[in-house]
C-alpha cells in the first residue's frame, strides 16, 4: 500500500513538472495576452499596482513569459520598488530577452541605488563636442572669453575678439546675438547672471561694465576709467553678492572694486594689509555662502574675503592654481579655469583635484561653466573653440531614455511621452525636434514632431502633504498661512491639492491654484498618534503622476516622525517613487529649529529644499523652484502605418535620443484602440 502511494505521488510530481515545462495551451495564450492588454493601458494610466496586479496574473497562464516580465519590471519601477523592477528585468535578461538594451538599463537602475563618491575617475570630463570659431571661409566668433549657461539648456558665449555675446542651443547651433549699446561692446570679457534674467558684461577695452537684458538687449553700463573708487583699468572678472551688489577684480588696480544693485560704487578692498600681501593680478572671483574668494592669476594663489572686503584667509598657497582666469560654484566646490586644466576646489579644506585635463595644446580656457545637463562648457581663448565636457561615466555610458507613456486614442496618430536622463539622473533640457529618432520595428515612422518640452512650462502642481500628528493640533494657524503662501505662490497656475497623512490618508480637495477656497483648511482627517507619512506620501504622489510634468509635494511637518512613519514603504522606496515620477519633495518645518533626517533626506534626493515656515524669504522659493526646475520630459507625436489587427496587435515602438556624442535608447509598444 505504501509503495502504491509512493508510485502515485511519483507520478503526480512528473506530470506537474510535464505540465510546468509544457508549452501553453492556445486558450492560455489568449488570456494571457488579453490580461496583457489590460497591463499596458493601466500602465499608461498611471494605475501602476493595478498594472502589477494584472500583469502577474497574465504570467500565471504563460510563466516566464519575457515581455510580460519586462513590463511587470516597469510597473514596479515606476511604483518605485526598484528591487522587484530589478529581479523582473533579470528574469527577462536570463531568458535572452532585450539585448544590450535590457542589460544597460539594469546597470544604471543598479548604479543609482548604490553610493558612489562625489568624485572619482568616471566623473572626470572629457571631451563631448566642440563648437569652433569658423564655418568653412565663415567667421562665426572670435575668442571666446566667458560663458554663461541658461536653465533651457542654452548658453552665451562672450565672444572677445568679436566684440559681441553670442546664443548657442544644446547643439551648439546659433539662436542670437548681440553686441551691446550704440557703440558696441568692447572687449568682453566676464558674463555673469544678475538673478533676474539679466545679464553683466565686464568691458576691458571700455573700463566699464554692461547690463544687459535676458535677449541680449542693452539696459544701462557703469564704472569708468580711472583709479579712484568706481573706477577701474581693465575689469576682469565679476561676482554678486546675495544683495545684489556687483564685485569686479580690476586688473590694472589690483584691486576688487564693488557697486551696489544700481551701480553707484561702494568701495574697494585688496591693498597689502596685516597678514595680506596684496593683489597682483586679481582675476577670478566667487561667492560662496558669503564668504568672497579671489585668486590671483600671477602668484597662482586663492584668498577668501567677508562681504566688506576683509581678508580672512589664504586658502591656497603661491604656485597652487598659476594662471587662474574664472571661477565658479557649482555643487558646493569652487570651479577654476586654469590654463589647460579645470580644477574643483573644496572650499572647507582647500582641497583640490581635476575636473578635466586638456593635454598640451595651445589653449587657453578662460571659463568653465556647468550648464544645465551637467556638462562643462568651456571657453578656449587662444584655441578660439567653445569646448562641451561630459562626464567620462555618462559619455561611455550614455544617456537614460524612458518611454513612459503612449497614447493612440487618435491613431494613427500616435502622442509617445519620453523621460531623457543622464546616468545621475539629471534631466537632459533643452532638446529639439532632431535630436530625437523614432522607428517602428526599426523603421523610421513618418510624420515625426516635437509636440512639447515640459522645460519651457512655468505651470506646477503642488500637493501639499499635511502632518496629522497630534503634535499638529498646536500649528493650526501655520498649516494655514503655510497652505495660503503656497497657493499664492503658485500664481493662479497649476493645480493645488491638499492631503494629511493621518492614520489613513485622506483626500482633502484640489482645485486651481489662486482658489480662495484654500485661505483656510478644513481637515477631515483626525490627528492620531499612528499617523502613516509612508501612505500619505504615496497619496500625494498618485495624485501627480497624471498632473502637470512640473510637480511636487510639499510636507507641512510638525517636527516629529513616528516609529511606525516607514512601516509599509522604506525610505529609498519612497525616494524611489518620487524620483521616478519626476516629483520634488520639500519640507516645511513648522517649528522652530525642527530637523528630521529622512525627510532632510527625501529632499535632497529628489532636488527639492527643506526650511522653517517662517524664515525670512518665506516659503514661496520652494513653489519657484519647483517650477524652474530642469525637467527632461518630451512629447512626440508621428503617424503609424502599422496595423493593428481591430486593436489586438502589439504595436513596438523605438526612440533613441542624441545631442553632441551622446546618445540614449528605449523601445516599448502599445494597443491600438479596438474595432
Amino acid at each position: 500500500m505504501k509503495r502504491r502511494a509512493l508510485a502515485i505521488l511519483a507520478l503526480a510530481i512528473a506530470v506537474t513538472a510535464a505540465q510546468a515545462h509544457a508549452e501553453p495551451s492556445a486558450a492560455d495564450r489568449a488570456l494571457a495576452g488579453e490580461e496583457f492588454r489590460r497591463g499596458v493601458q493601466a500602465f499608461y494610466r498611471g494605475a501602476f499596482n493595478d498594472a502589477i496586479l494584472v500583469f502577474e496574473k497574465a504570467l500565471s497562464y504563460i510563466p516566464g513569459e519575457p515581455l510580460i516580465l519586462d513590463w511587470l519590471g516597469k510597473a514596479y519601477y515606476r511604483s518605485g520598488i526598484e528591487g522587484a523592477a530589478l529581479q523582473q528585468w533579470q528574469f527577462a535578461a536570463d531568458a535572452g530577452y532585450g539585448s544590450a538594451l535590457l542589460r544597460s538599463r539594469i546597470e544604471v537602475v543598479r548604479e543609482r541605488r548604490s553610493i558612489r563618491p562625489d568624485f572619482d575617475e568616471a566623473s572626470r570630463f572629457v571631451e563631448a563636442g566642440q563648437i569652433p570659431s569658423r564655418s568653412g571661409k565663415t567667421v562665426l566668433f572670435r575668442q571666446p572669453s566667458s560663458v554663461l549657461a541658461l536653465p533651457d539648456g542654452s548658453f552665451w558665449v562672450a565672444a572677445y575678439g568679436s566684440n559681441e555675446i553670442i546664443r548657442f542651443d544644446v547643439n551648439g547651433v546659433i539662436l542670437s546675438r548681440a553686441r551691446g549699446p550704440a557703440g558696441g561692446l568692447d572687449r568682453p570679457l566676464d558674463l555673469v547672471p544678475m538673478g533676474d534674467g539679466r545679464m553683466l558684461v565686464t568691458e576691458v577695452a571700455a573700463d566699464r561694465l554692461s547690463v544687459l537684458g535676458a535677449d541680449g538687449s542693452f539696459i544701462r553700463s557703469f564704472g569708468k576709467k580711472g583709479r579712484g573708487n568706481g573706477e577701474l583699468v581693465g575689469p576682469q572678472y565679476a561676482a554678486l553678492d546675495a544683495a545684489g551688489n556687483v564685485y569686479v577684480t580690476d586688473y590694472g588696480n589690483a584691486r576688487v572694486v564693488v557697486f551696489d544693485p544700481e551701480g553707484a560704487p561702494l568701495f574697494t578692498f585688496g591693498a597689502k594689509s596685516a597678514g595680506f600681501p596684496g593683489f597682483t593680478a586679481p582675476a577670478g572671483i566667487a561667492f560662496l555662502e558669503d564668504r568672497l574668494y579671489v585668486a590671483d592669476s600671477v602668484k597662482g594663489s586663492l584668498h577668501v574675503f567677508d562681504t566688506a572686503g576683509n581678508y580672512v584667509e589664504t586658502l591656497l598657497p603661491e604656485g597652487t592654481i598659476p594662471v587662474s582666469e574664472s571661477i565658479r560654484v557649482w555643487n558646493g566646490y569652487l570651479l577654476v579655469a586654469c590654463g589647460n586644466r579645470v580644477c574643483m576646489v573644496d572650499p572647507h579644506t582647500g582641497a583640490l583635484f581635476d575636473a578635466a585635463r586638456l593635454g598640451n595644446a595651445p589653449i587657453r580656457v578662460t571659463s568653465a561653466v556647468p550648464d544645465a545637463n551637467g556638462n562643462l562648457i568651456l571657453a578656449d581663448y587662444k584655441g578660439q573653440t567653445v569646448q562641451v565636457l561630459s562626464r567620462m561615466g555618462e559619455l561611455a555610458g550614455g544617456m537614460f531614455v524612458q518611454i513612459e507613456r503612449v497614447n493612440a486614442e487618435k491613431f494613427p496618430k500616435v502622442l509617445v511621452e519620453v523621460r531623457v536622463e543622464d546616468r545621475g539622473r539629471n534631466p537632459i533640457v533643452g532638446l529639439r525636434a532632431q535630436n530625437f529618432h523614432v522607428t517602428e520595428e526599426q523603421r523610421p515612422v513618418s510624420g515625426l514632431a516635437l509636440e512639447g518640452s515640459a522645460f519651457l512650462n512655468d505651470a506646477c502642481d503642488v500637493t501639499v502633504l499635511v502632518d496629522r500628528s497630534p503634535e499638529s493640533a498646536r500649528y493650526v494657524a501655520e498649516i494655514n498661512a503655510a497652505i495660503t503662501e503656497i497657493n499664492a505662490a503658485m500664481g493662479g497656475k497649476g493645480t493645488l491639492r491638499i492631503v494629511s497623512a493621518g492614520s489613513v490618508p485622506v483626500n482633502e480637495g484640489a482645485g486651481p491654484a489662486g482658489d480662495r477656497v484654500f485661505e483656510r483648511a478644513k481637515l477631515k482627517s483626525p490627528v492620531s498618534s499612528e499617523w502613516a507619512f509612508d501612505l500619505g506620501l504615496r497619496l500625494a504622489v498618485n495624485d501627480l503622476v497624471n498632473a502637470e510634468k512640473r510637480r511636487a509635494v510639499i510636507f507641512l511637518s510638525a517636527g516629529r516622525m513616528p516609529e511606525t512613519a516607514f512601516r509599509r514603504y522604506g525610505l529609498n522606496d519612497l525616494a524611489a517613487y518620487l524620483n521616478n515620477n519626476g516629483v520634488l519633495f520639500s519640507t516645511v518645518y513648522l517649528a522652530r529649529g525642527a530637523s528630521l533626517g529622512e525627510l532632510d533626506y527625501l529632499a535632497r534626493q529628489t532636488g527639492g529644499e527643506s526650511c522653517y515656515l517662517y524664515r525670512n524669504e518665506g516659503i514661496a522659493p520652494l513653489v519657484e523652484r519647483a517650477r524652474t526646475a530642469p525637467n527632461g520630459s518630451y512629447l512626440l507625436s508621428y503617424t503609424s502605418v502599422l496595423p493593428t489587427d481591430f486593436g489586438r496587435a502589439y504595436l513596438p515602438v523605438e526612440v533613441e535620443a542624441y545631442v553632441m556624442k551622446r546618445s540614449g535608447r528605449d523601445e516599448t509598444g502599445y494597443f491600438a484602440p479596438l474595432e
